[in-house]
């Protein structure tokens, strides 16, 4: 669910022009606590499916008992859906009090007076001492707390330990980029090129952001600048060049043969770059003969660098229109911070990121490694980026054609860098 939800983003994001502010909350400061003799009743939204919509059933039984004043009607929708609703609600004025929330959508919203700002309720009815500065920060947009993080993840390198095993190649032992390439081309060497050691890695945003935040910039500035230029993008892609001429890499014909499975959950390629909560659908692309991965840091662009960084799987976050403001911080609070949110969830909405929650969650295998593969990265865990620009779902998505036509050989990187300036200029404005 989680790698579905990133694909699909963009569908909205080019229609945040349309949200209006259809009115805003007023009234007075909000309280430190809330008045626990007046009845209340929240609308919380969220997607997901029957399993998650099962687990939100049960915390808000749990959360409906311990605030017996509060009644919360909960609905849940499939990603798209739920932000098409979504859209239709914030024009009419009247979103959910409580909602899930999607990282891209945080700065559509909120710049659009849409969400309510929860810096009042921080350190009050919202806890913040199991919750890091860095993972509080992930909620900011223009200096306000909008969102509170639910879960996080960070970028990694998954390994097949399995098929390394068949081919006799040690996993990846660390390094730069070019380390990277030169132990991809062993791999494939080594299996005679039935098996490859990677993908190409110059077709994922990702990539080229962590390389720019070691070199100190970011990929999109605060104001919604790219915080790189034309000679920049070249080079990134460039330095793709050897590794797709060579088949150092899965060609890109083969993995269209595979789609929608991706080289590594084909059992074709011995190592992936990408968010570390990807691990279960890979094994469950593998298929019951693979039970364990390798989960190890990506290369390294400038040694001691702050590159990675915490993003969230998904936020709460409450409208600027709900007439229980302290209400639904108490819920939001609840849904992130409980020992009951932690054991009841566990890892279904990604590695909690409440301290509280997480000693509570019960950690499959997987996701106990996931925990510390995130506490092995601490030294090169910066600041989380500023919230996506408007329309940051288009452009990854673009990066993401023009890696393909790349593989293909159908453009050069100099075409490849021409349209995909464009295309910025057009969505961003």
């Amino acid at each position: 669910m989680f790698s579905k939800k990133r694909t699909i983003a963009a569908i909205a994001l080019a229609t945040g022009a349309g949200l209006v502010l259809a009115g805003c909350s007023g009234g007075s400061e909000p309280a430190d606590t809330m008045d626990t003799d007046e009845e209340v009743t929240l609308d919380l939204a969220f997607w997901g499916n029957d399993v998650r919509a099962e687990l939100y059933n049960e915390a808000i039984a749990a959360f409906e008992e311990e605030y017996p004043n509060i009644t919360v009607n909960s609905t849940f929708l499939g990603f798209p859906e739920f932000w098409e609703k979504r859209q239709t609600e914030a024009a009419g004025g009247n979103l959910p009090d409580v909602m899930q929330f999607d990282y891209s959508y945080l700065r559509q919203y909120s710049e659009n007076g849409l969400l309510l700002d929860l810096d009042p309720f921080l350190g009050g009815i919202i806890e913040t001492d199991p919750i890091p500065q860095n993972i509080l920060d992930i909620g900011v947009v223009g200096g306000v707390t909008y969102g509170l993080a639910t879960s996080t993840n960070a970028w990694g390198m998954y390994t097949n330990t399995a098929l390394l095993e068949q081919v006799g190649v040690d996993e990846f032992a660390g390094g730069s980029w070019g380390d990277y390439n030169d132990w991809m081309a062993e791999v494939t060497d080594a299996s005679g090129g039935e098996i490859y050691g990677g993908t190409d890695w110059t077709g994922r945003i990702q990539n080229f952001e962590i390389q720019l935040r070691a070199e100190g910039g970011q990929l999109f500035t605060e104001d919604g600048e790219p915080g790189f230029d034309e000679e920049r993008l070249a080079e990134f892609w460039n330095s793709g060049t050897a590794i797709r001429d060579d088949e150092v890499v899965i060609p890109q014909q083969r993995l269209e043969e595979i789609s929608p499975l991706s080289g590594f959950g084909a059992a074709l390629t011995t190592s992936e770059l990408t968010w570390d909560n990807f691990g279960a659908g890979y094994l469950g692309e593998l298929g019951e003969s693979y039970s364990e991965l390798g989960l190890i840091a990506p290369p390294v662009t400038v040694e001691g660098a702050k590159d990675l960084y915490l993003k969230p799987s998904m936020l709460h976050s409450i409208s600027a229109n709900t007439e229980h403001p302290e209400a639904a911080a108490t819920l939001v609070n609840f849904l992130v911070n409980s020992p009951q949110s932690g054991e009841i969830f566990g890892t279904n909405r990604g590695l909690p990121a409440s301290e509280t929650a997480l000693a509570a969650a019960e950690l499959d295998p997987l996701s106990q490694q996931i925990a510390d593969y995130e506490a092995s990265i601490t030294d090169r865990l910066g600041d989380a980026p500023p919230v996506p620009v408007n329309g940051y779902g288009t452009l990854e998505e673009e990066f993401r054609v023009l890696g393909t036509e790349l593989g293909f050989g159908t453009i050069t990187v100099d075409e490849a860098v021409d349209r995909f300036f464009t295309e910025m200029d057009v969505t961003l404005g």
